[in-house]
């Protein structure tokens, strides 16, 4: 007598596709780009992880004046960031997650919003030291570098819905702080398992030497950052190294919608390999 047909074996939680969207360029998002992103999503699981650069700006005029960031003795930049710093981030998070979540809604996506630093990412010390007034000083400022995230806060990884994430961490202290965006999608898209990250910004090609760059491998893309990158696009290219050292198999950069990036028709495509 048959058994019959065996049922399925699980092969675990869908694998999400990360898509960091760049706080300078989030105002510029056509109604096609939105049109593209929905129709992606829903056929594919979606994580997004917002900058919010243009909105704090917008928020205060004290976040455009140049005090506002910092330089570490590496050259590093980051945002002198308080816990004022902290509840401002979150107040305009908060307003783009609405706008984020209406956009999608009306094209049949539904939604939901963590902050990264409610148990979804940690983040370790972060650096004491920074340039103020042309002299090294020590600044507590909270900011730190992501050591860990916990996948398991993203519970509904199914086509048709998109986790925002709001990339700040919690530190071994307990104190919430301030993370790169870019790093913060690559950290989310190697935890998952993502085969592709996405960093979503206001140019249309990584540039070397004034020409566009259509595709490059990992270990070309770190020796510009280390020596021709300036930037946004540092980091950017900073966050890719990471994200394909985690096992994520391409990061694609532009401007233009998300399936056009994936389909290398435009931006720029790093890979471990050439």
């Amino acid at each position: 007598m048959s058994a019959g047909p065996k049922p399925p074996v699980s092969s675990g939680p869908p694998v999400p596709t990360v898509v960091k969207l760049g706080g300078s360029c989030l105002d510029d998002l056509s109604g096609a780009w939105w049109d593209d992103l929905a129709a992606y999503g829903a056929e594919h699981p979606l994580v997004l992880v917002h900058g919010w650069s243009k909105p704090l700006k917008r928020l205060s005029p004290r976040y455009s004046e140049p005090s506002a960031v910092l330089r570490d003795r590496y050259g590093n930049q980051s945002r002198w960031t308080t816990p004022e710093v902290i509840e401002d981030i979150k107040t305009v998070s908060a307003a783009l997650a609405e706008e984020v979540f209406a956009r999608l809604s009306a094209r049949g996506i539904t939604g939901e919003r963590l902050l990264g630093g409610d148990g979804l990412v940690s983040a370790g010390e972060g650096e004491r030291w920074w340039w103020r007034d042309k002299q090294l000083v020590e600044l507590e400022n909270l900011v730190g570098p992501i050591t860990g995230v916990n996948p398991a806060l993203l519970k509904e990884l199914r086509p048709g819905h998109a986790h925002l994430v709001t990339p700040l961490a919690r530190n071994a202290a307990g104190q919430e702080v301030n993370t790169d965006a870019d790093r913060a999608a690559a950290a989310l898209a190697a935890a998952t398992g993502a085969t592709d990250l996405v960093l979503v910004t206001d140019v249309a090609h990584l540039l070397i030497d004034g020409e566009p760059v259509s595709r490059i491998d990992a270990r070309a893309a770190a020796a510009f950052r280390d020596k021709g990158a300036t930037g946004g696009m540092r980091k950017k290219l900073r966050a890719a190294g990471e994200a394909l050292d985690g096992g994520v198999a391409r990061v694609v950069i532009g401007a233009a919608p998300v399936s056009e990036l994936l389909a290398g028709r435009t931006g720029t495509v790093i890979t471990s390999s050439s």
